[in-house]
């Protein structure tokens, strides 16, 4: 089937719809979302059931590109600075010096076992160079798998800044396999420029963002998540126009956004958290249905060695030396390590060496893709079980989301999170009163099947309870759990 504008929209929603539903039920198992959407492109393709012949880098590349600004933007606007701020440099290193020695030990290896040159086994190297963050803390939410101490943070940082590095590598070693007889010495320039303006642009236009949004004043609340829209590829637009990282630009600008009060803030972050999300399917259908599964085959063999080798040697190798002089478990180090996990973005960036005609760039995208394919389903489906084996984990027992639609002031300084009473918790037969809960906080609603109550003191808590609390001290949720999972006083008669 060829694409048209009459057919667009109707295929379009039709794959949107496959996705979202093929993701709902699969995630119960582990298998990452994002494999899904890949697996529907793939078979909506030339060479699958729906016969749609889409063969567009071009096409996938602007998409690519503007599905990551979407991407970096909404995991910026929730990253909490008090939680990176412990784990900054360790971030930093990672996404710097761990993404060029991935690239450099990963790309030797493929120059020594296959027929690439050094600097097309570089290219390769640099490509698959970031991680993936959107497709870990899906699997891990989903398992209700938490991390100890500064994991979470940490990997999230990384996998959030990472992209840059790995975008200018893409792009230097193109160049250079582009314009025979280059040398690297130039790419070092070209690095501290790119990150340098993308470093101001980004810190000077997210506080532009703040004070925009804050100063002026539309007439319909709907356009402030357009006019942020508008901001955003602004951001991105003109950093690289001066030749600066446009990714690095909006990452930063949202973090320094999110980080601030704002009007319409709760708003806003929900609707670009909608919109990443959308993005993300779109990409990965684009994606999927540029790449033609036959031509892959013949090279599955040269792609396991070398997605094996990446995997065990390659990520490992960079994270131990990169957290070598930072106070750090060797079992952390391990996660950190089997939580590099590839997602669209190294596809998108396979597309460049495409678009430039690189002399093998057809053999390095299917080999880019394989490798994907393979990091996501044997690093994406046991990263709950690994983080058990490492003694990392922790269950997550409490859930920020409402139960009701509640709209609060953009200045609202309480937290609000709810939290079910399971089957062996010990708070169930009694009253609120004697739950002893910190002074701080309080039960607020509680939803009992399906119906919402106003508690008081002498409301008796039963299995299934869903308790909306609301507390003002967020040291508080710890003395909650002991409350709820671990009261051994004896209740009165």
């Amino acid at each position: 089937m060829t694409l048209t504008t009459e057919n667009l929209l109707l295929i379009g929603s039709i794959l949107l719809l496959l996705s979202i539903l093929a993701s709902k039920t699969t995630g119960k198992l582990g298998v990452p979302a994002l494999i899904i959407f890949l697996a529907v492109g793939m078979l909506a393709g030339s060479d699958g059931i729906g016969g749609i012949h889409f063969d567009n880098p071009n096409l996938a590349q602007s998409l690519g590109a503007i599905a990551l600004t979407f991407i970096l933007f909404s995991g910026g606007l929730e990253t909490k600075w008090e939680s990176v701020k412990p784990v900054l440099w360790q971030g930093v290193t990672l996404s710097t010096l761990g993404v060029l020695l991935t690239a450099v030990s990963l790309g030797f290896f493929i120059s020594y076992i296959s027929g690439f040159t050094l600097t097309e086994g570089l290219l390769i190297g640099a490509i698959v160079s970031s991680t993936d963050a959107a497709a870990v803390f899906s699997i891990l939410r989903s398992k209700s798998i938490g991390l100890k101490g500064n994991l979470r943070p940490l990997l999230e940082l990384e996998s959030g800044s990472n992209d840059p590095m790995a975008y200018f590598l893409t792009i230097g070693i193109t160049s250079l396999l582009v314009h025979k007889g280059t040398s690297f010495v130039l790419l070092i320039p070209m690095f501290f420029q790119q990150m340098i303006i993308g470093a101001i642009a980004g810190y000077l236009l997210g506080k532009a963002m703040i004070w925009m949004l804050n100063k002026i004043n539309l007439d319909h609340d709907g356009l402030y998540p357009v006019l942020t829209l508008a901001l955003i590829f602004f951001t991105y637009g003109i950093t690289t126009f001066f030749n600066g990282n446009g990714f690095l630009a909006v990452y930063l600008s949202a973090i320094i956004l999110g980080n601030e009060n704002f009007i319409h803030k709760k708003s806003i972050i929900r609707f670009y958290d909608g919109q990443a999300w959308m993005m993300q399917i779109v990409m990965f259908l684009a994606l999927g249905l540029l790449v033609f599964p036959k031509q892959m085959l013949p090279f599955i063999g040269t792609g396991s060695v070398i997605a094996l080798f990446l995997m065990f040697v390659a990520r490992p190798l960079a994270v131990f030396l990169c957290l070598l002089f930072f106070k750090m478990r060797n079992r952390e180090r391990l996660l950190i390590s089997w939580v590099g996990l590839r997602g669209a973005v190294p596809i998108v960036f396979a597309t460049y060496p495409l678009i430039q005609g690189v002399e093998k760039s057809e053999m390095i995208f299917n080999i880019v893709f394989f490798i994907v394919l393979s990091s996501v389903m044997l690093q994406g489906t046991t990263i709950p079980i690994v983080a058990k084996w490492l003694y990392l984990f922790k269950p997550v027992k409490f859930k920020t989301r409402y139960p009701l639609e509640l709209e609060l002031s953009d200045n609202f300084k309480n937290e609000l999170f709810e939290v079910e009473i399971k089957e062996n918790s010990n708070a169930i037969g009694r009253q609120i009163f004697q739950l002893k809960f910190p002074k701080t906080s309080l039960i607020v609603l509680i939803n009992r099947s399906d119906k919402y109550i106003t508690p008081s003191g002498t409301t008796t808590i039963v299995q299934g309870d869903k308790l909306l609390i609301m507390s003002d001290n967020k040291k508080d949720k710890d003395e909650i759990e002991q409350v709820i999972l671990n009261y051994t006083e004896t209740p009165s008669n």
